[in-house]
Parts: C-alpha cells; structure tokens; sequence
C-alpha cells in the first residue's frame, strides 16, 4: 500500500507563556490520501488552525513546541525535520491558502510581482510564460478584467478579491497537497460555488489531496469525503461525510449541526419616521493615466442607489465580491466622497464637511468584518470600548467611563471582569462582541454591520445574530447589514438590496426578493449550484 500524503499521528501542541505550558492541541490524528478531500471544522479556538499550520512548521518555535506525535508527508518525518528538507516541501509539494489575505499579500508589491515571484521560485518559469499561467489562474478564480487588475495593489481589491489572489497564489505551484484555511469566508455564494468547482477539478487533474479548514459545513456537505470535528483541541469525531451529517456521534458535532441562521427579523415599530434617508447615492473614483496623471475618466463603484430605513429597521446589502457594498458603508458613515442626498434624522448631511458631521458621528458606529484588525492589540478591552467615550464625551469621568463600559460588556455577553485584557487573549466571537460594544457605548442609532458574523464559527454565528436582534428590540437600533450569507441576512433584515458592479439589480422587501427573485443574478445568488 502506497503511503498517505498526510498522517498526523497523536499530534501534541502547546505554547510556553512566562515558562508554563499551555496545551492546544491534544493527540490529535489524522490522514488525507491523494484525491482525498478531508475537512476540519470546529469552533473558533478548536485548534484547527493550529494543527494546519504545523504541518508545514509556520508556527514560531518558540513559544510553539510539539511534546508528542509526528507529521508525515509520505513517509518523510517533519517535525523535526532540517529546514532544508522542509523548504523543499512547502510551496512545492504541499502549499497553503492562509485565512487573512490582507496579512499574507505584500501591500508595497503588484499582483503581478506576487504571482510570478511564486512561478519564479517553485517552477523556475520566466516572465513571458509565467504571465500566460497567472491569467489564466486569475481567471479560473474569478478575478474579472485579470490583465488590467495586474498593475494593481491589494489595497485596490475587496476583501473577496484578495482572497481569490490567494488562492491562485497556491494553485500556480500544482501542489500534491492543498491545505486550505477558510479559503471562501470572505466570498460570496456564486464565487464560492465556483472556487468549490475548480477545487474538484483541480484534485481530478493533479490527484490532489485537500484538508479545507472551514466553519461552513454547507460547503463541507458539497466538498468533502471525510470529516474531523474538533473542540477544545481534540478530534472528538472522525467519519465518511455522508455519516457524519446522517448520524452525527457527539452531542457537539449535533449542536454544530442545528446551528443553522433561523428566525425572522424583528417586528418593526409601527408609524414611526424615517431615520435615514438616501436618494440617486454614487460613489466614482478617478482613473488617471499617463505621466502627470491627468484624470481620463471615471469609475464608478456604485450607481443610484436610493432606500428609506426607519428606527428597529435593518436594511440587508448583498451581492458578489467588489460588487460595491463595502463602498456603500463607507459613502454612508461620510468617509469617502459621494454624489446624491442623504438625510440623517431630518438633517440633509450629504454635503456636511468633517466639522458638520463631528456630532453626529455618535449616532452612526460601524463594526467591521474583522476584529482582528478593527482592535488596536496595544490596548486593553477596558480601552478599546471607552475610546468613543474619551474623543466624544470628554467631560465623563475615568469612573464614569469604566461604569460605562462595565455595562456595554454585560449587554453583549462579556465578563466585566476581563476588561484590563488584551484582544488576543479572546476567541474570534468575543472580540467581535467587543468590537459590538464599542459601537454600542455611544449609543448609536444606526449601525453599518460589514460582514460581522463571516468569520464566525455556526455556533458563534448563531449568538452573535441573537445578540444583535435583542440588541435592536432593546434599542430600536437601525441596521444595516453587509454580508454575503444570504440565510443571515434572511434571518435578521427587513428589507434587501441586491448589488452587482455597483449597480442595484434588485431591492424590495427581503421575505418577498427572496421568495420570489425577479432577476437572474438574484437567483444565482439563492441557487449558485
């Protein structure tokens, strides 16, 4: 019999802190053959990724040790393997497509320079037959327009887009093995369809195993052949697919299972008056071309979109990748330019300049898709939540201040007593509830959520769409909702608006779009398969 591509056998990690060891991962063991796809779900802080990235030895030793088991790849030892063997490896037999894309992606270097650096150093292949495979790539991951999007940065893509680049990044090597950690979170549904697509191809063309890490298990049903549940760094259930999903064993695998977006939104508060008001909103950016950059025309990340939302009210923004729904926030909280009316409150703030809108910026908070990147790590929790308080409230004392923030974190679900930590110390659902009760202190009355709950394991998921539902009855907070989870926002909005390269392709009332869509793109979006 021919050797696994990967076996990890009772793999022990743990992190030594102000010289104790703290133990992550316990005798965790697992195997993924060629062809094979196995996926690794679990709550946030399970240790899947964890036990991913010491496959390859990208945890840095120390604080990071291994006091028991090994990793094979085939039959070559790697824990203890010299980094020579190990270099070889990585990129070239096993390659890796990270979470974050913003942290992995070099911000001073092009697209371009990227992806044939990885051609140059992994398949030795020149520029002229290199940028041929990486259109292609880019192509085959979705990126519209690829070789005009060459010259560009990763700070000129969506979060969705950077995410495609990653994944090409690791397709170009033609791995044996692909681990691939959250690779479709910051995607939507058409896109992840199509990802989903080129994986299966991809493992047919190559005989490439796949372990895909993800808190998606709708994607898991479609993807995979195998199935490893971990909590509390152990693999409490390893099974066929197929069985684990008909009969799950562990009474955690079955809670994770049930943990599906239900419910309806809130009943909306009858004859009240419109909070925000917007009308013909656009959002255009300049293209400059040649030596003094004169400007040669104008793109336009968003066209005409108009809507009314009232107090308790949540307006749901959905649709692909760049399709123009983070710019939408960002025209709304007044932090880029726009063109149209908008009207807060009875006050028309389209026009208002940085003076004009300081008083109002307490009554509009956002809280972004991620908290790792959202929450300064220098700061304690207790600092992070009354930072709104010291620039707003001045006049409030330190006493005063912490009182606050004391009952921010009980209304959210957090342990007053964990204030003076740092966000580090939090799993990924806890920082975005600090992340919620920043916004919250001030005691907003419209909150731009961009994709809050994407990064969330189903389990936090589910608490954090409660929270924000007892959140709106207790406050009539307004929302409006960004993501790309369709049963989110079915589950939390009142009405919706379908975006596509900026423009509206529909928009009505979400229980009727979604029932009964009227355009093609929206029923992609329903139905990406």
């Amino acid at each position: 019999m021919t050797a696994p591509l990967l076996r990890i056998d009772q793999l022990s990690v743990a992190f030594r802190q102000a010289g104790q060891l703290h133990q992550v991962v316990n005798e965790v063991s697992l195997q993924v053959d060629a062809g094979e796809t196995l996926a690794l779900v679990g709550e946030s802080g399970s240790g899947k990724s964890v036990t991913a990235l010491s496959v390859l030895r990208l945890l840095p030793e120390p604080p990071a040790c291994y006091p028991g088991g090994e990793i094979y790849y085939r039959d070559q030892p790697l824990l203890r393997a010299p980094e020579k063997i190990l270099r070889q490896i990585r990129g070239n037999k096993i390659a890796m497509i990270f979470q974050e894309p913003m942290v992995s992606l070099n911000p001073l270097h092009t697209l371009e320079k990227q992806l044939y650096e990885v051609l140059s150093l992994h398949r030795g292949m020149r520029k002229e037959a290199a940028r041929g495979e990486i259109l292609d790539c880019l192509d085959r991951v979705g990126i519209h327009n690829a070789r005009q999007r060459l010259a560009d940065y990763p700070h000129q893509l969506s979060g969705g887009e950077r995410q495609r680049v990653m994944i090409a990044m690791a397709l170009l090597t033609r791995p044996e093995l692909l681990i691939a950690d959250e690779p479709t979170t910051a995607l939507d549904v058409a896109v992840q369809a199509q990802i989903l697509r080129l994986l299966a191809e991809l493992k047919q063309e190559l005989n490439m195993g796949l372990l895909f890490i993800t808190h998606n298990l709708n994607l898991v049903k479609r993807l995979a052949d195998n199935v490893a549940v971990m909590r509390q760094g152990r693999c409490i259930e390893h099974n066929s697919c197929a069985q684990l999903f008909s009969a799950p064993q562990h009474p955690w695998t079955r809670k994770l299972i049930a943990a599906e977006p239900t419910g309806e939104p809130n009943p909306l508060p009858a004859g009240t008056p419109p909070l925000l008001e917007v009308a013909d909103l656009q959002v255009r950016f300049a293209v400059r071309r040649g030596l003094l950059k004169r400007i040669q025309g104008y793109h336009y990340g968003l066209r005409q979109l108009s809507f009314t939302l009232r107090p308790g009210e949540s307006l749901g923004l959905v649709g692909e990748s760049g399709s123009g729904k983070s710019t939408t926030g960002l025209a709304l909280l007044r932090l880029i330019p726009s063109l149209g009316k908008m009207t807060f409150d009875g006050m028309p703030i389209s026009d208002w300049g940085r003076k004009q809108m300081l008083p109002v910026r307490p009554r509009i908070q956002v809280v972004f898709q991620d908290p790792n990147s959202s929450l300064n790590p220098r700061l304690d929790v207790l600092q992070i939540i009354e930072e709104g308080l010291r620039v707003h409230q001045p006049a409030l004392s330190a006493a005063q201040r912490e009182a606050r923030v004391i009952s921010a974190m009980n209304e959210v679900g957090l342990d007053p007593q964990t204030r003076h930590r740092y966000p580090a110390e939090f799993s990924g659902g806890q920082r975005q509830r600090i992340a919620i009760a920043r916004a919250l202190i001030l005691e907003p009355q419209l909150i731009i959520l961009d994709e809050p709950t994407s990064s969330l394991d189903r389990s936090v998921q589910a608490q954090i769409l409660q929270l924000l539902k007892s959140l709106q009855r207790t406050h009539r907070l307004a929302y409006i909702f960004i993501s790309h989870d369709l049963q989110v926002v079915r589950s939390l909005c009142h009405q919706v608006v379908v975006l596509r390269k900026g423009e509206v392709v529909e928009q009505g009332e979400c229980a009727r779009v979604f029932a009964a869509p009227q355009a093609e793109y929206t029923r992609r979006l329903l139905n990406p398969l």
